[in-house]
């Protein structure tokens, strides 16, 4: 019986001290970007011991199945039985402690079951990764499976006959509630989660003690549904914190533009968030862009919706709120009954086209794009085999400018269809590979080149008669973890919004605070277009935005600002990460649960 005993304990031992490992290499993967003292380590352990205890012993299950087992029976299915649970074990702690401290840098949270949706396209999600990086990746990775695969190897001796076998059935008996209860965390009403090990105010340290395996396989609920549901507040209680944040009437408008029927191109910019600007005190990054906001109506506080290119999508051509765990991109079930300024514009005579220089069907954009009102698509497989091998990502960004510009060259100047192009750039993207090579940081090199694509576009639709009824809209989706940057902090979120062209009727700055999804009410505004469908989009030079303030999501957490406050609320332990405003707390609240209630009746 002792035998037994050693080995489930040998075993639990070894997956609890290899979850230990994995934390400590997950900070020095990441100290660069994350800069911790020894005491961190020491509480990042000590916190993050329970969720390991406890996600040890889901694992030790089969083991102590095979010790039931080879109670009547010890022959050779028993061993290999093991060893096929070892393999199991080994290769998902591998895959877990691998790509969760190689995906940290890059997406700022613990690893969840979202990266199984990117799976559907392999090719396309890997062209994130330098080639050498990904050989080098697949080679350690195949090696730490071996290595993890020879030491569950090693905990396991024959298992000899017991004598007593009633004696081991007892133990196990009384095993069974034990296991149980630890799995669970304890006999109180809260089961184990990943907020228990919370304890910081600084998330690279939550994020830390968090154990990666429970993380990915705690998330599968969320990820994978189609709707999300919060409730905080009672109905009355929602409805009077929500009185007035979103009112979608245009009053009285400024006037902005000096026709209501301008052709427009509406470019969202790949992570082009303002810490690449002059917002971000970097002038020499995008100097073309910064010099242009002098000559255009430049939106100067305003926010992104979410941290993702396909949750921002949704927010800039349909005008919606962005959820925690929830992209509605890739919900078409949910996003067929969305309105969409393509929908919109098509009602009032509008041609829409849609460019993108990669895959088109990555993360369902294509579906949700064609729900979203857009008829025509040009995309990397309608260039030639050599523009689409000019980037990792597909086809680099000058060549498609040059397209939607020969494009804009073939409308009539007083047609009377006006004509709406949107467009996702996509070489500010790791592994930010650019045909120019100016700066020595690789990613600030890679928004130089972006800078550039801007300014020739501009400058060569100036040459045009189409010029003067043209309305270009550059619109990032979102900011990236550059400079140690991640969603405790107000400037990863902060991006810079332009409207250039002949239709702007002067330069002007507008400093209200707002959000990228406010930019479908605030153009229809513009136009006396309706838009009261679009129930999250505020027309921010209207008489009624009487509220500014700004709303972000990211995994399982939002923030909001406004003209003086900022704060951060992670979802996951539910406290303040950053700031100190109950008021907007309760806002956020209210917000999440009010989209929430919005989405579950489409």
């Amino acid at each position: 019986m002792k035998q037994r005993i050693f080995f489930l304990l040998r075993y639990y031992g070894l997956c609890v001290l290899l979850f230990i490992a994995a934390k400590l290499v997950f900070m020095l993967a990441n100290r660069k970007s994350h800069p911790f003292v020894l005491s961190d380590v020491r509480d990042v352990l000590s916190h993050g011991l329970t969720l390991d205890l406890s996600t040890a012993l889901y694992f030790l299950i089969v083991p102590f199945l095979i010790t039931v087992v080879s109670i009547w029976h010890t022959g050779r299915s028993v061993r290999v039985a093991y060893r096929l649970w070892s393999v199991v074990t080994g290769t998902a702690f591998a895959l877990a402690f691998a790509a969760d401290t190689a995906l940290y840098p890059h997406w700022g949270y613990k690893l969840d079951a979202s990266c199984l949706q990117y799976l559907a396209t392999p090719s396309v999600a890997a062209a994130s990764v330098k080639v050498v990086w990904l050989v080098a990746g697949l080679l350690g990775l195949l090696a730490l499976v071996g290595l993890l695969c020879w030491a569950f190897f090693r905990q396991y001796t024959d298992l000899k006959p017991l004598k007593k076998r009633w004696r081991y059935g007892v133990l196990c008996l009384v095993a069974v509630p034990l296991m149980f209860i630890g799995i669970r965390g304890g006999v109180e009403e809260s089961t184990t989660n990943i907020g228990q090990v919370y304890y910081s105010q600084n998330p690279f340290l939550n994020h830390a003690a968090v154990n990666p395996v429970f993380s990915f396989l705690s998330s599968f609920g969320s990820t994978m549904r189609s709707e999300v549901h919060y409730e905080f507040f009672t109905t009355e209680r929602c409805d009077s914190i929500m009185a007035g944040l979103y009112d979608t009437l245009s009053v009285s408008p400024d006037t902005l533009l000096n026709t209501q029927r301008p052709n427009i191109v509406l470019v969202m910019l790949e992570s082009a968030g303002g810490q690449f600007t002059k917002i971000g005190g970097r002038d020499y990054i995008m100097p073309h862009f910064n010099r242009m906001t002098d000559e255009g109506i430049y939106f100067s506080r305003c926010y992104a919706n979410s941290y993702r290119t396909d949750r921002a999508t949704v927010s800039i051509f349909g005008g919606h709120l962005s959820f925690p765990t929830l992209s509605l991109q890739k919900v078409p079930a949910k996003n067929q009954s969305l309105p969409g300024i393509a929908k919109a514009l098509t009602r009032v005579g509008y041609d829409t086209h849609y460019y993108y220089g990669g895959d088109i069907n990555f993360t369902k954009k294509r579906s949700y794009l064609i729900n979203s009102g857009f008829d025509r698509f040009t995309w990397e497989k309608d260039f030639s085999l050599k523009e689409q091998k000019t980037a990792r990502w597909g086809v680099c960004d000058s060549i498609v400018f040059d397209r939607i510009l020969a494009e804009i060259k073939t409308w009539a100047p007083d047609s009377k269809k006006p004509h709406l192009i949107g467009y996702n750039t996509l070489s500010s993207h790791e592994p930010w590979d650019v045909p120019i090579q100016v700066l020595d940081d690789c990613v600030e090199n890679a928004f130089h080149y972006l800078d550039r694509c801007i300014n020739h576009f501009i400058t060569e639709l100036r040459k045009t008669p189409q010029w003067d009824n043209t309305l270009v809209i550059f619109i990032p989706d979102h900011g990236v973890g550059h400079y140690g940057l991640d969603e405790s902090s107000e400037l990863k979120m902060h991006i810079p919004i332009l409207w250039m062209g002949g239709a702007v009727r002067q330069p002007r700055v507008v400093d209200a605070v707002c959000n990228q999804s406010d930019q479908i009410a605030t153009l229809l505004g513009q136009m006396g277009v309706p838009h009261g469908e679009f129930v999250f989009s505020r027309d921010v030079l209207s008489q009624t935005y009487t509220k500014p303030f700004a709303y972000h999501t990211f995994n399982n957490g939002f923030s909001l600002v406004d003209s003086t406050r900022f704060v951060v609320y992670d979802l996951t332990s539910e406290r303040v990460v950053t700031g100190d405003a109950p008021d907007l707390v309760e806002r956020g609240k209210a917000i999440l649960q009010r989209s929430s209630e919005d989405l579950s009746r489409r």
